[in-house]
């Protein structure tokens, strides 16, 4: 009998949760454990670690999970170099519902760079007021340029001190082109760092720098091994589907 176990976190993976609990797939839907109040799901849900590839692997022999979609955040590298691992060793299914980057239109002012500590490095020298669109476990290097003044916007309060001055936003998204506008006019945000998260839900930010004329810092994601990817929730519905037929 099937029973797919979702990595999840993102928005994409609560479209994809609520496809499986309507096709009355059974599932578990695991979540990371960095946000301390995530959205309630349709699905069985887990929260917290596996305890690395092999924590992740022994969970996956011990509930029978027959299929494993990777749905986490572009960024979130380690989880999906572990399920990688993970479904190899446990010999089971992997899929990846990865969103497709971000790429150029006209009026966009991109900075690429291939890392957050290239990130901070690109920022100017003379002060400005920065929008980090990051999160708050990556804005450690960006301590090196404490002559900025910094907007961060995270899902929840921060519980530890940040290692520079910053002003914070506490709210959840999707978030509209109308309100970053503001957003950004109210703080007079001259900078933009941001990673190249692709999808829609995150993108009003991007658009909003291109309507104002605003650089946008621009990290590339991390480089991952090879392994089936597929854009949308749909291509997992058939990937799941195709392996019912086949009885796998």
């Amino acid at each position: 009998m099937m029973r797919a176990l979702i990595l999840g976190g993102t928005a994409d993976a609560s479209l994809l949760a609520a496809e499986i609990a309507r096709a009355g797939i059974e599932a578990v839907y695991s979540y990371g454990g960095r946000t301390r109040a995530p959205a309630e799901q349709p699905l069985p849900t887990r929260i917290g670690g596996f305890g690395g590839v092999s924590g992740l692997a022994d969970y996956i022999r011990r509930e029978g999970i027959t299929h494993v979609i990777d749905a986490t955040h572009p960024f979130a590298a380690e989880m999906s170099r572990h399920a990688i691992e993970a479904c190899a060793d446990a010999d089971t299914p992997l899929i990846a519902l990865e969103r497709a980057p971000w790429t150029r239109v006209s009026g966009d002012n991109w900075i690429d760079v291939e890392d957050v500590g290239a990130a901070a490095a690109a920022l100017p020298e003379a002060p400005a007021n920065v929008f980090l669109a990051i999160g708050r476990q990556h804005i450690a290097p960006f301590a090196s340029k404490p002559q900025h003044s910094y907007t961060l916007r995270f899902v929840d309060p921060p519980e530890v001190d940040l290692p520079f001055a910053a002003d914070v936003i506490v709210a959840r998204g999707p978030f509209t082109l109308r309100s970053e506008l503001e957003m950004m006019r109210t703080r007079g945000i001259g900078w933009i760092v941001a990673r190249n998260s692709g999808g829609g839900g995150a993108r009003a930010k991007i658009d909003a720098a291109r309507s104002l004329g605003l650089p946008v810092i621009m990290i590339a994601r991390p480089q991952l091994p090879e392994r089936p990817r597929v854009e949308s929730v749909t291509d997992v519905m058939q990937w799941l589907g195709h392996s019912a037929r086949l009885g796998a």
